[in-house]
Formats: structure tokens, sequence, C-alpha cells
């Protein structure tokens, strides 16, 4: 029995939940992802999403494809088809175990023509081979004998937005269907970029051989196809078996047909048993680097460990072609774009846990650079622009017209202002390296980004020769409540840092190697004068701030709005608005999400004590929560100040944030940033890791009283570290020598040597 802290369980049946539990039970390798519909009933959004395929077609802006849907299995009893929600539904117990990465389902129903039935599944999305799934089924009658009739489909009348009428749209259509035998096949296009996609299922037998050809239909309607077997079945005997699925691309191979049908005969040849052997096995492997284990806290437990899962699962290593969106590959919420999300709180997840999957993510970027090169040029800007929101080329796909919190139609500006991200995406990169010592990937791609991106900024800011600064004006910080401002200071401050690293990485490229650094400088059209030009600009870049430079202003004229502060809170401990006195929340210093406050985690050096401390006091206060980015950055910098209750709420906010569902839309897929912001604050916040500007790992931790201990992996220059926090004392041992600081003490940690620390 696997224990209770592994699993998320889902012990009565509810259809108006199922859109929700879909989400949650989604199963995802990174290559696709499987909405964890329920075969037993048609309430639901399903969702097949296969990673990088996006289309347009008649859509406002590119979204990711929901592909065809290959997961419907019916189940006849004579004339009765088996729907839980026009059934008694005796005993319903659906549960994911993340251990295994497997979804199980055990019931009992009863149909209005009073058969009583149990059936049980079980499904997975295989982490052995990305294109293979495979799920069992069950079945047994209790009180007749008959017929039972099984009919495998994949259904190609798939749309998106089906939950939006006014936006459904179809973005594929079907090119061919056939009979496998075994199996059934269907093959489609995406209507713009004629992206193929086949899907594949099979129904073998399993152990009571109730499988049997001589009894098999095949049939093919419209945009459906399937094959039907006849079962005669009898009281209190058990019939068991496979579907079997295979999925390609034109993205993975020329001739999908081929590859499919050969995939599938070997599937079938190996066998599901086997292939959820190799599946669990890769999950234990999994499991080993990325596992965090809370001693005395079931609940904490259970959520962490589900946003470790879902998000490990949306993401493989694929030579830089995709990322992860901000829903991951578990529906189609903000259309399958990816965001700053990736890069900010995704990344330092994998880059200390998946580094070559990390490696992988930034690559992708670095493939989609000449998109964001003719961003900047379309609009007026030398260098590189990196989207906000992107798909597969590289070129801003955000929305230009979306809903506000009314309802009422509003303008969408981030694509044009909310411009942080491509300094965002080069403090990723220099997380990566420092972390992982790439000098490689540096050369090569790293260093072409900052100083691509610098040429954007040089472009991009204006001087104010009153003051003698350099400006950067009409933005969007992370904070969107506030639009059209001048001088955020997290834009700034990270445009100075990025500048200031560029610079650095002029003269480090030409020291690694001449030739790639003049290959650059010509590629890019650079020469001295642009390296001294950005090392002005970011001596001289604004910061705006209060208080003798001690409190950080969110922006230029920030402390002159209408001050609001928050002191309600809903059933979920949300903030709730307080009274705007008839003002739009734009017109009050009330802040969307973590801006000021996630600047200092970002760039901890930076910033002193008393700064970190007065800061986080004020915007506190004022922080509404509304993204679930945010909770997680004020848990980290709760612990490094001393705030430890509501650190470890705004933990819980974020690891619970799918499983309570608290942002109120996890229908709509998996807070994939906010599960990287659960890392964080689980290891940069309670673990208290960091790295300080001599590139030394420090640990400064602190746990909950009743956490009897807090254990983590990382990998650190190569070398895999194991962490476990108690409250007396440290254990601390590592593959490789190495120096850290424990409570700034350095200590040198040799190789497969455990190490204790008292505190």
């Amino acid at each position: 029995m696997v224990q209770a802290e592994w699993n998320v369980v889902q012990d009565a049946y509810e259809s108006n939940n199922n859109k929700k539990y879909e989400t949650i039970f989604t199963l995802a390798n990174g290559y696709r992802g499987l909405r964890g519909s329920l075969e037993f009933s048609k309430i639901g959004n399903q969702g097949n999403f296969i990673a990088g395929i996006f289309d347009k077609s008649k859509s406002q802006v590119t979204e990711i494809v929901n592909c065809q849907d290959p997961l419907v299995l019916n189940i006849y009893f004579e004339d009765e088809l088996i729907d839980f929600d026009k059934c008694l539904v005796l005993h319903f117990k659906r549960y994911l175990n993340m251990k295994e990465g497997i979804l199980y389902l055990k019931s009992k129903i009863k149909t209005p023509k009073g058969k009583i039935i149990n059936i049980s599944t079980e499904r997975y999305v295989s982490r052995e081979n990305v294109h293979r799934w495979a799920a069992k089924y069950t079945i047994s009658c209790e009180n007749f004998s008959g017929n039972m009739f099984v009919e495998n489909m994949i259904d190609g009348n798939v749309a998106n937005n089906s939950y939006d009428p006014s936006s459904i749209l179809k973005h594929i259509f079907i090119e061919q269907a056939y009979d496998m035998s075994p199996g059934i096949a269907l093959i489609s296009s995406t209507l713009e970029k004629h992206i193929k996609i086949i899907e594949s299922s099979a129904l073998i037998s399993g152990s009571y051989d109730c499988i049997q050809s001589k009894f098999r239909k095949y049939r093919q309607s419209d945009d459906k196809v399937c094959e039907l077997y006849q079962i005669p079945i009898y009281p209190n005997t058990k019939y068991e078996f496979y579907k079997l699925g295979c999925t390609y691309s034109s993205m993975d191979c020329n001739d999908i047909a081929d590859s499919c049908k050969y995939d599938m005969a070997s599937f079938i040849a190996y066998g599901y048993e086997k292939e959820k052997s190799d599946h669990i096995s890769s999950m234990k492997d999994i499991w080993s680097d990325i596992d965090i284990k809370i001693d005395g806290d079931e609940r904490a437990q259970v959520g962490i460990r589900f946003n470790l899962f879902q998000l490990s699962s949306s993401a493989y290593e694929c030579g830089g072609r995709v990322s992860i969106a901000a829903k991951g590959l578990h529906g189609e919420g903000y259309k399958g774009h990816v965001f700053w999300d990736t890069e900010i709180f995704m990344l330092p997840f994998f880059i200390y846990t998946m580094p070559d999957i990390a490696r992988s993510l930034l690559l992708y970027r670095y493939n989609t650079l000449n998109g964001a090169r003719k961003n900047a040029l379309a609009n007026g800007y030398k260098g590189a622009q990196f989207p906000w929101e992107s798909a597969d080329d590289g070129l801003d796909v955000t929305p230009k017209w979306g809903l506000d919190y009314n309802g009422k139609l509003m303008r969408i500006w981030p694509g044009e202002e909310e411009c942080h991200i491509s300094s965002d995406i080069t403090f990723a990169i220099w997380e990566y390296y420092r972390a992982t010592l790439d000098k490689e990937f540096m050369l090569n791609f790293g260093a072409e980004i900052f100083f691509d991106t610098a040429n954007f900024w040089k472009s991009k800011v204006e001087y104010n020769p009153i003051y003698d600064k350099y400006e950067i004006k009409k933005v969007i910080g992370p904070d969107e409540f506030h639009e059209h401002v001048n001088n955020n200071a997290y834009t700034n401050c990270l445009v100075k840092w990025s500048l200031k690293k560029a610079v650095y990485l002029a003269d480090w490229v030409k020291d690694m190697d001449i030739k790639v650094f003049e290959k650059l400088c010509a590629k890019l059209n650079l020469n001295n004068n642009d390296f001294k030009q950005w090392d002005i600009i970011q001596q001289k870049m604004y910061i705006p701030c209060a208080n003798h430079g001690k409190l950080i202003e969110e922006f230029e004229g920030y402390f002159d709005l209408a001050d609001s502060c928050i002191t309600r809170y809903d059933k979920n401990g949300m903030p709730l608005w307080p009274d705007l006195k008839g003002k739009n929340y734009s017109e009050t210093q009330l802040v969307k999400q973590a801006d000021v406050v996630m600047l200092m985690i970002m760039l901890g050096d930076e910033f002193d004590y008393e700064s970190k401390y007065k800061s986080y006091k004020y915007y506190k206060a004022r922080t509404m929560h509304k993204s679930s980015l945010s909770p997680s950055m004020y848990s980290i910098m709760g612990v490094i100040l001393g705030d430890t209750r509501n650190s470890y709420k705004y933990f819980m906010k974020t690891v619970l944030t799918d499983l309570e569902d608290n942002q109120a839309n996890t229908i709509y897929g998996f807070h994939a940033a906010s599960a990287g912001g659960a890392w964080q604050s689980a290891v940069l916040g309670f673990g208290g890791l960091s790295v300080d500007k001599y590139m030394m790992l420090n640990f400064n931790p602190w746990i909950p009283d009743f956490w009897n201990s807090l254990s983590f992996n990382i990998i650190w220059h190569g070398s895999k570290i194991s962490v476990k926090i108690m409250h007396d004392k440290i254990l601390i041992s590592s593959s490789k020598d190495v120096k850290i600081k424990v409570f700034s003490k350095e200590y040198t940690i040799c190789s497969k040597k455990n190490y204790s620390i008292i505190k």
C-alpha cells in the first residue's frame, strides 16, 4: 500500500468538479499532456496537448492546439451506456499515485435498469517512451449476464475554447482514418501550419482473454474512428483489457504513419505491464532527484509533491524546441503561451534538479531569438525584444483584448509595455550558468542573448539631462494593476543588472575565446563604443525610492496614489478588495502581485536588511495576490526577515493553489509558475539556499516548529548535494568535494561523507 503522502485523492463523484480534477489528474511527460478526463462521463473539458503544436487560423492569436482525443472508451451492457451522470454511483475513489505516476479509479455503479457493475481503471503517460500512453480496465458484474460492448474510439471532433461559446474554434481537420488491425489510427493536420498529428490506440486482452478478434468491428464516421468488441459476460467474473496508445507528429519525423505503426507493434509485443514497469522505474529516478520530504506535515507534503510531480511532467530534454506554458500541458489557459513565468519561477527548479532540461528550456529562447529581433524592429527598437507571450517562433502573440475582473472588455497592454521579460531571460541564463558552470552554453548561446538584449535596452532607454539619469517610460512591471508607468523599479533594476553583466561578459568571452567574441561582434555589429555605452547606462539608471533610499518606490509616482490597505480575507485566506471609494484599483496603491519584494529576492545582494524589511512590510499590506505567482515570493522574504508565521501561510497558499483551487481557475490548467514558486519557497525559503556574489552556495535555513525535518537534493557544479534540516542540526552530503557556507561559516564537504552541522 502506497503511503498517503504520495496520493492525491478524489473520494466522491460530483460532475461539477470534473473540470477541476481533469487538471489535477492530468498525466504528462513533457512531450504531451492528457487531461484527466473520466471515460465514463461526458461532462468536462477534454484536452490532448502536444508541446510545440500551435495554430492561429481564425483565432485572435496563435494558441496551443487541442488535438484529437484518444482517450474515448465507451462501455455498453446490452443497450445501456455506462455514464456516471446517469447511474447511481455506489462507490467512487479516484487517486493519482505520484510516486508511480499512475492514475487509478475504483468504482461501483448501478445502472438505471438495475445492473450493478464494478469498474477499476489505471492510466499512465510513459516517462520512458514519450510517444506512448496506456490504460487498464477491469470490469465485473454482480447481478446479471449478457453482452458487454467495448468501443475504443479516437475522436477528431474536438475544438479549443469549448468552455467559451464565443471563442470555440477547431484547429485540426481529419486527413485519414484507418484500421491498424489490431488498433485504429486517426491522422489530423493543423489548419494554418499543416502540422500532422497521428493518434493510434489498440485494445489488447488481459489475463482473461476477453478481447477476441472474431467479435471485432471497425467503423469510421465523420471525424471519428472506432473498433467495437462484443464480449459475453457472466456474474462475479473479472474481465480485463488494456488500451495502448501511440502518438507522433510531423515535428518528430517525416512519415508519422509508419513510425506510429512500428511503435504500436513494438508496444503490443512488449506489453502494458513491461512498459508500466519501465515508466515506474523512470519515475523512481526522477523522484530521487526532485523529491522534497517534509516530516511532520502531511498536508504540506502532499502539496509540495503534487507541484513537483506536475512541474517535472511539463518538460523534457528536447533540444530547445519547446518551453513550458503558463498552464503546463494541462489546459488551454493563456492559450498555451510561454511567459516570464518559465524563467523566473519554473527554471530554478530545473536548474537545481534537472539541469539538462533547464538548458533545453533556455535553448528555446535562443532558438526564438530571430523572432525577438523582429519584435524589436516592429516596435522601433534595435537588438532583441523577447515577447511577453511566446508560442513557437518568438513573435509576440499577446492578445490585444480580454475581460477584466468584472467581465468587461478591456485593452491588454503587456505585449507592448511589459518589457522586463528580456532581462528576466538574461537573469535566468546567469542563474543557470553559475549553478552549472556550463561555459559552452554561455559562449555559444547565452552571451549572444545578453548582447542583443543589451542592444535593445540601449535603444529603449531615454536620457534625462536634468537629472543625468536614464529612464524607461510607459511600461508595466510585474504589478499589472498599473499600466503606462514610468521607471518601474523592478524593470529598471533588472535592466541595470543585465547591462552590467553584459559588459562583464564581453570581457569574459574575449578571454575565453577571441574568435567567438569577434564573430559575435560582427554578427551583432558591436564595437567598444557599444560596451562603454551599456556601462554608462547601467551606472546612471534611475531607481525610484523614498526614505533615504531604504523604501523602494514601485514606480515613479506610486506613493502619490490613493492609499488602501487590505483588512479582509476570504475563506481561502486570500485578500478581499478594500473599499476603493469609487476609484479604480489602478488609481490606488493596491498591488496585483509581488513586484518590489520579488526584486529584492532576485537581487538579494543589492539591498540591505533595512531596505528589505521596510519594503516587505509596506507592500505586504497592499498586495492582493491576484496572481498565483505572488504568495511564494512573500513566503521566501518572510523567512529571510523572520516573519515566519506569515511565511508558512504563504507557503501553504502556494502548494495548495490547484489542490484547493484558491485562485478559482484550476479548470483552465495547472499553475506551473506557482509550482516553481512552491519549490523556491521550500528550498530558497525554508532551506535558506542562496548564491552570494562570490558564487558560493549558502544555506541559512529555518523550518516551522511542528516540522521534524525538511530534506531535499540539489545539483551544484555537477555535484549532487543532499540536505536534511532539523531543528538542532543540518545533515549534508555531496557526490563531489564542494565548498559551501552554512549560517555564514565556510565548510568543505568531502565526497561520500556525511556532515552534521550543529545549529
